[in-house]
């Protein structure tokens, strides 16, 4: 690149075509997985007497505990109620429409690259 507004030279716009696209999708997919196991861990909270350590739970337990551990921390459950898990549903929502939403950045990207010149 010569210069701030300058374009990528061609290898570069190749690498960035080849490698966004699945970017894009893993990223998405790891993003929604996430919020989905969160969502469990809500209903779950229904459910007191399950034993996340044990079993099945166990998929649903080690992704998300080391967050919602930290948050915990921080804010004290509501009327006995943890609210923990129905934060990160929302900042994990808001990152992943950030970054690969309709309008998301990596999305931006990978349209932007998809136009310019080979």
């Amino acid at each position: 690149m010569t210069g701030p507004a300058s374009t990528p030279d061609s290898n570069t716009l190749e690498l960035l075509r080849v490698v966004l696209p699945p970017f894009h999708l893993v990223f998405g997919l790891l993003l929604s997985a996430w919020t989905l196991l969160f969502l469990f861990r809500i209903v779950l909270t229904w459910y007191p007497q399950v034993d996340l350590t044990q079993g099945f739970w166990r998929v649903v337990a080690v992704p998300t505990e080391p967050l919602l551990a930290v948050s915990r921390r921080l804010i004290a459950p509501i009327g006995g109620v943890d609210v923990t898990p129905v934060i990160w549903v929302g900042l994990i929502s808001l990152v992943r429409e950030l970054l690969v939403g309709q309008q998301g950045l990596i999305t931006q990207v990978m349209l932007k690259v998809s136009v310019l010149p080979a």
